[in-house]
């Protein structure tokens, strides 16, 4: 049925009171070319139940993989059920932080708790609310830094996802940033010779990945120093946040801010999105980091209450004072994230543990194959690269047999040919690694 919320006296008095005789006077300013002087070549519309069978029927074109070896920033982990169970709680359901907010003590709660404990996995002394995902986190590091120290520059190791470098240059740009990649070396880590050589007076920030794109552990206590007698500011970046239960916290070895992907914290890989930002960083920067921070305080009865303790954006501030243009948060995903952490207690870091024996195992299969290598020597979690005869034909022969096989990484590094990015998390078992294999042996 159709629904309009104004009658034709409705409509008569606003076009009065703005001066025009007709809806289409709205539009004067638009060249007539520009117009659509007919209707759209849309079919009809479909009743609620026709709606309903035809994106039903459209789903279940969908194939899902029985096995998946693929991560590059998105990982396939197990959710448990009370996560779904709470995000799903009417009072929840919004990504959106109230504009009275203090009103929502249930939702304050839980952001500030999600933050207590990015801060405690980091190893930072405050967290923000979150931000949309973490290649745009990762870049809102760089511009803080730059906007802090008054520099114009930026090195990012190449062994960061290409993905987040892209959407650094995006922001480099806007911002008048000038961006350098610093190699990585055969063992798969940053290259600290290069990196000494990249840092001028002018570097405001380095960003290292860790496990960075390849799954490689990076040796931040050893870039730290490198970093800080520049003058500039270490920004600790990943994709895979499990691995903060198992690596010891990027803060603890000298980054000054962290950024990064939550979405492997209670979050499915659901196509693509939405994800969560993590962003977290040293208490100098508490007046500086974009987004909201929720904060713990008493009421005038002495109890415990929780505030929207900063809110940074333009839009409750002079766009001039405002420290980015992020305009909104995702307090759903958080919570799923919060719910998920809460949910495994300590037991956060034999998940990991078992990450990183997993994709142990299935590397040391792989290399039973003839014709595969090791790409890198450097320690690895959950993601590891290997060389092997033809890259595309062993994903089209895992396609064929149900499996989601690894990323080439000829395309985004043409100086990796016949290198292909695999991953293994918890969700498979000895019998699916060995069934991988075997669908591509020889």
């Amino acid at each position: 049925m159709d629904y309009s919320p104004h009658t034709a006296e409705d409509r008569k008095t606003m076009m009065d009171a703005v001066g025009i005789a007709a809806i289409e006077d709205l539009f004067g300013d638009i060249p007539e070319r520009w117009r659509l002087s007919r209707l759209l070549d849309l079919p009809p519309a479909l009743s609620e139940q026709e709606a309903f069978t035809q994106m039903k029927a459209l789903s279940e074109r969908n194939r899902l993989p029985d096995i998946t070896l693929t991560g590059a920033g998105a990982y396939r982990h197990y959710i448990p059920a009370v996560v779904g169970h709470l995000t799903q709680r009417s009072e929840f359901s919004t990504a959106y932080t109230p504009y009275q907010a203090e009103i929502s003590q249930g939702i304050l709660q839980a952001v500030y708790e999600y933050q207590t404990m990015i801060a405690r996995l980091t190893g930072m002394q405050v967290a923000n609310a979150s931000m949309y995902d973490g290649a745009s986190a990762t870049a809102e590091a760089a511009v803080l830094s730059a906007r802090t120290l008054g520099r114009t520059g930026v090195v990012v190791a190449r062994s960061v996802h290409p993905a987040y470098r892209q959407v650094l240059r995006t922001y480099a740009w806007a911002n008048g940033l000038a961006v350098e990649e610093a190699p990585f070396t055969g063992d798969g880590r940053l290259d600290r010779e290069a990196l000494a050589a990249a840092v001028r007076e002018s570097t405001a920030a380095v960003i290292v990945q860790s496990p960075n794109y390849f799954g490689v552990v990076e040796d931040l206590a050893a870039v730290a120093p490198l970093v800080h007698a520049a003058g500039a500011h270490l920004v600790h970046c990943f994709t895979e946040a499990t691995s903060l239960g198992l690596l010891k916290p990027a803060g603890e070895l000298g980054a000054d801010l962290c950024a990064g992907e939550g979405q492997a914290f209670g979050n499915p890989v659901s196509y693509g999105g939405p994800y969560l930002g993590i962003f977290a960083a040293t208490n100098p920067f508490l007046r500086k980091i974009p987004g909201r921070l929720a904060g713990a305080t008493v009421d005038r009865d002495g109890r415990r209450a929780f505030v929207l303790t900063l809110q940074t954006r333009e839009q409750h501030i002079r766009r001039e004072k405002a420290t980015s243009n992020i305009c909104s948060n995702e307090a759903l995903c958080a919570l799923a994230a919060a719910v998920y952490l809460a949910c495994l207690g300590k037991n956060l870091k034999p998940l990991a543990e078992l990450n990183a024996a997993k994709a142990g195992y299935l590397r040391r299969r792989l290399l039973d194959l003839p014709g595969w290598a090791p790409a890198f020597s450097g320690p690895v979690y959950n993601e590891f690269v290997l060389r092997c005869p033809d890259p595309e034909g062993v994903n089209a022969r895992w396609a064929e047999a149900g499996i989601s096989g690894g990323v080439s990484l000829a395309g985004d590094y043409p100086e990796l040919p016949g290198a292909l990015l695999l991953c293994a998390t918890e969700l498979l078992t000895r019998a699916d690694l060995d069934r991988a294999v075997d669908v591509i042996r020889p």
